[in-house]
């Protein structure tokens, strides 16, 4: 728990299929979600109640960089400093194990998705055009606040020691 969290962040070593809701929170396509859903391990947050009010996936993508996979936020629990206390502890826990890099990407049109990962300290690094097709499940006609889903935007994360 960070000194004056009420949240408490930690591994979560069961099943996937009881933070399905969580993960469909980050991801509209079902067939992409279903791809990964398994892969890597997943942090959890907790309330005071022991309820999960947040995760954060975190996969391998090569030998020295661990790639944030999913992160949601429940409704109730969002801008409260959950998903930076996820972020900073899977940032910590990189560094631990001796990643160089974490990485994310998201959807060039959800701004509050690319104003977050940048005040967590990220860098964008590349944009994938045409990321999220009806051939990879997504829905056609997705937009975020009138602007079409199409391109993603990958952010890294160096971890040279000053985060």
């Amino acid at each position: 728990m960070l000194e004056g969290s009420p949240h408490t962040i930690g591994w979560h070593d069961g099943p996937r299929d009881v933070l399905r809701p969580l993960f469909e929170l980050a991801e509209d396509s079902q067939t992409e979600l279903d791809g990964y859903i398994d892969r890597g391990r997943v942090l959890v947050a907790r309330d005071e109640t022991g309820a999960v009010v947040g995760h954060l996936q975190l996969v391998p993508a090569d030998a020295e960089t661990v790639e944030i996979k999913s992160v949601a936020v429940r409704e109730g629990s969002r801008f409260q400093g959950v998903g930076s206390e996820l972020v900073e502890r899977a940032v910590a826990v990189s560094r631990g194990e001796g990643a160089r890099a974490v990485m994310v990407a998201t959807a060039t049109a959800d701004v509050d998705n690319l104003r977050f990962y940048q005040r967590c300290g990220f860098r964008a690094a590349s944009i994938e055009r045409d990321a999220f097709t009806p051939a990879r499940g997504y829905p056609p006609g997705l937009a975020v606040d009138g602007i079409p889903v199409r391109d993603a935007i990958r952010f890294e994360l160096e971890l040279d020691g000053t985060r």
